[in-house]
């Protein structure tokens, strides 16, 4: 309504607008035409004299179209025209012409003195302007009313439409807040606005299921997982009370600590996973090159890699840079050496890369151990899950989880493959500016 009232009030100040520079332009056309001809007149007294001008008065006078015109003496007497018995004053004015039927029209005149002092009147009737303003006065009506009906409807149409629109966002709203996750706003594929809201509130609500499943899947890995540590801690502790020997109640309580040390990184893990996962993180992001960071990573692990006779190296052209945080993306790539050092075995070969590929910067990580069977290599990165072989390494089952949830938050994608015999992953990250 309000829309529609403002553009009603608009048409209907254009409408005035235009019909007073009508009526301007109008006036300025027929003054133009009079004073040309009494102008024209005044130049034929001058050069043919009165009579050529009683002549030209009474011809004009009967012909159809013409205006009106008068001639009068130097003392007001009639001599010829129509306008002959008129009383104006010199100059521009209007008057009132009687007509047989009774009314009057409205005459516009300019009223001069010829040389010898005779009078010289000029009018024109005001009909045709007039006539010509109440039609576009009447055009500007109708376009008023079509406008107010136009409003009216479209925005009753409208209004439904937003309303209906709103009230299925509401009831799928109210379904969510009863509990129903599942529920999501439906979209008419319109791309306007209330639709891309709708899809900004799903993804919204995508997001959210996800994070609670993620809840879910941490609480249940928890109260696996760490079931059996517990109990083994309790078992510690309760035959650590039956020990009388110092060296040996020592012993069990070093070995306890050892195990709360464990389940206390595990929960750091855990936090650390969360964290990532919930985009706190992204304040931190700053230009990174990926490749100075791998050589970094694999410098700060050579020493310990070549005591246990194992060979890790690195192979790479800089710079190959990335945004992201820093300290994750290292934290990333140490996850991924350190488990491809302990699980490739003695006398194992790592080798890290790091090239473009396309729009893309890959790292690799590379080994020539037992690999990981293509049957289990979805289930590497869950958290707590670890191969039947390599449960009685020291671990947690939280690296490559970590590593996973680093490169969700910085928009890379992680990929397993086989170099026969052995594993490499890689991880392909956003260039940037790309």
């Amino acid at each position: 309504a309000l829309y529609a009232g403002a553009f009603a009030l608009a048409v209907v100040v254009l409408g005035v607008v235009t019909l007073l520079a009508t009526r301007a332009a109008l006036r300025r056309q027929f003054d133009a035409r009079i004073g040309a001809e009494a102008a024209g007149l005044v130049q034929e007294f001058r050069t043919e004299g009165l009579s050529s001008v009683v002549q030209a008065v009474g011809e004009r006078d009967r012909s159809p179209g013409a205006l009106d015109y008068g001639l009068q003496g130097a003392h007001g007497e009639p001599l010829a025209g129509k306008l002959a018995n008129a009383k104006t004053p010199l100059g521009w004015s209007s008057l009132r012409k009687p007509q047989p039927s009774g009314e009057t029209e409205s005459i516009r005149v300019l009223t001069t003195t010829l040389p010898d002092g005779h009078r010289l009147v000029v009018g024109n009737v005001d009909e045709q302007s007039e006539e010509l303003q109440h039609t576009v006065l009447a055009g500007f009506a109708w376009a008023f009313a079509g406008v107010v009906a136009l409003g009216v409807i479209g925005g009753y149409g409208l209004g439904r439409d937003v309303h209906r629109r709103l009230a299925t966002m509401t009831a799928a709203a109210e379904a969510i807040i009863d509990g129903d996750l599942a529920h999501r706003i439906p979209e008419q594929g319109s791309n306007d606005d209330l639709d891309r809201v709708a899809a900004a509130f799903n993804r919204m609500l995508d997001r959210i299921a996800s994070l609670m499943t993620s809840l879910r899947q941490v609480s249940d890995d928890i109260a696996h997982d760490l079931r059996t540590p517990l109990t083994r801690l309790r078992q510690r502790l309760e035959a650590s009370l039956a020990l009388e020997a110092p060296a040996a109640r020592a012993e069990a309580v070093g070995a306890a600590l050892e195990d709360v040390d464990a389940i206390l990184e595990t929960f750091a893990g855990l936090l650390r996973i969360a964290q990532i996962e919930g985009g706190a993180r992204r304040a931190a992001f700053q230009f990174v090159d990926m490749a100075a960071l791998a050589r970094t990573v694999v410098e700060a692990f050579a020493p310990s890699a070549e005591d246990a006779g194992q060979s890790l190296s690195f192979a790479g052209d800089g710079p190959l840079i990335v945004e992201g945080d820093p300290e994750l993306l290292t934290q990333m790539l140490v996850n991924l050496v350190d488990n491809a050092l302990r699980h490739a075995g003695a006398q194992a070969t790592v080798q890290v890369g790091a090239e473009r590929s396309g729009g893309d910067v890959a790292v690799t990580v590379s080994d020539n151990g037992p690999g990981v069977p293509e049957g289990e290599r979805g289930r590497v990165f869950d958290r707590f899950y670890r191969l039947e072989q390599n449960r009685s390494t020291p671990g947690s089952g939280l690296g490559l989880a970590l590593v996973a949830a680093i490169a969700r938050l910085h928009g890379a994608r992680v990929s397993l493959g086989d170099t026969g015999p052995g594993l490499q992953v890689r991880v392909t990250l956003p260039c940037a500016g790309a």
